[in-house]
């Protein structure tokens, strides 16, 4: 009997420990499947989870998502590609262009009444610009500048304007003159087209030789040449400056035609301009008080200051546009169709605008590319398309009809005289 309970105590005690055994393996089992399953959810998260992450523009993309390839898009040929069907094409083009500099006029009590003398030359500057450029059929229809950046600073053309009544003294042959600019150029022939052969400095020694109309034949340093008038200065034993009254007396007034030349003076004095631009139209008075630059540009320049004065009459209204009157503005310069009063150029006074507008025409409109111009540059002739008002208006104005009216404006101003 106690052999029969002994087994039976015996027999309890080792199911008994095989059922904390099965536990053991029952429990060791599910805590490895939790640790294969958690090693699994880890294993997805480490390795295919959908990483976030910041680009520059600090916009969050998920990684199974797209990015855009738009810089990689050559937009020109987007554009060209688009445009094919229709025969139009846009490009966008950066080149490096000369900066136009700003002439600034002072006023001088001890030179006569509307003599002018140049005491620092101008000297242009470099900015990069991109235009953009409309084709139709593969023709230019339309070019805006978009963006510029200037690369090399201008410097200002400084002239000086007789506002006294100074010396009339009139220069003679055998006479002394002195150069009143930084620099001045000798010319081998009395125009502005001419070789040049020397430049000389400010207060450098001339003998007068010969006169010619606005230019003097003058020997210096052992060179013989022409100099402009308005480069030099007569001084008498006290030093005083007096200069010759360059003024031109209006008897040699350009007659006027459609097809006319304006690449030459219009021939009119001083007074006469003043005459002419003194108008009940001018409700501001802006083409009154400012009639002596469209004079002095012709000084200057080679231009028909007549002209010029339409273009500022026409564009401007008389100087009451709001380019005009906010920006001093007269001919809508650097206005592009899309926006044009935030292009439009800003100066200080209309006189900057007038010789500004002068000069473009000269270099890039009414002269062939490497005909002398003014200050010792030559004509770039990139819009030359003869030096004509029909010229002209074929690549300044997209306005087809612009030159005729800009001819109406020629034709009152010239019935004025």
């Amino acid at each position: 009997m106690r052999a029969k309970e002994k087994n039976m105590s015996k027999n309890k005690r080792k199911n008994k420990n095989l059922n904390k055994l099965s536990l053991k393996r029952i429990i060791m089992f599910f805590v490895g499947v939790i640790v294969l399953l958690y090693s699994i959810i880890l294993y997805n998260y480490i390795f295919n989870k959908n990483e976030v992450f910041a680009k520059e523009t600090g916009v969050e993309v998920s990684s199974n998502v797209k990015i855009s390839n738009a810089d990689k898009i050559n937009l020109d040929e987007l554009i060209n590609e688009n445009n094919k069907e229709n025969g139009f094409k846009e490009e966008f083009v950066t080149e490096e262009i000369d900066l136009e500099y700003i002439t600034k006029y002072q006023s001088n009590s001890k030179l006569p009444k509307g003599v002018i003398q140049v005491v620092q030359e101008g000297r242009e500057g470099k900015q990069e610009v991109t235009i953009k450029r409309t084709y139709e059929n593969g023709e230019i229809v339309k070019e805006e500048q978009v963006s510029s950046k200037i690369t090399k600073a201008a410097v200002n053309k400084i002239v000086e304007v007789g506002s006294g009544v100074g010396s009339t003294y009139k220069v003679k042959v055998g006479d002394k003159v002195y150069i009143t600019s930084d620099r001045a150029e000798i010319k081998l022939e009395p125009n502005s087209n001419s070789t040049k052969i020397a430049t000389l400095g400010k207060d450098t020694e001339l003998t007068v030789l010969e006169i010619n109309g606005d230019w003097y034949k003058i020997e210096a340093l052992g060179s013989i040449g022409y100099i402009k008038k308005e480069n030099v200065t007569y001084r008498n034993e006290e030093k005083e400056d007096v200069t010759q009254n360059n003024n031109s007396n209006g008897t040699n007034i350009r007659k006027l035609s459609f097809d006319m030349e304006l690449n030459k003076p219009s021939g009119l004095s001083l007074e006469q301009f003043k005459k002419v631009l003194t108008d009940s139209k001018d409700k501001n008075k802006v083409m009154e008080n400012n009639a002596e630059y469209f004079y002095y540009i012709e000084e200057q320049y080679n231009i028909n200051g007549l002209f010029v004065a339409a273009v500022a009459i026409h564009e401007s209204g008389w100087g009451t546009s709001r380019i005009s009157k906010d920006k001093y503005n007269l001919f809508g310069y650097g206005a592009y169709d899309s926006n044009p009063y935030n292009g439009a150029y800003e100066f200080s006074d209309y006189s900057e605008s007038i010789d500004l507008i002068a000069r473009v025409f000269v270099k890039y409109y009414l002269n062939p590319k490497g005909t002398s111009i003014y200050g010792g540059e030559q004509a770039s002739g990139k819009y030359y398309n003869g030096p004509t008002l029909t010229g002209v208006n074929t690549k300044y104005a997209t306005d087809k009809n612009w030159a005729n009216a800009v001819y109406k404006h020629m034709e009152y101003l010239y019935n004025k005289l």
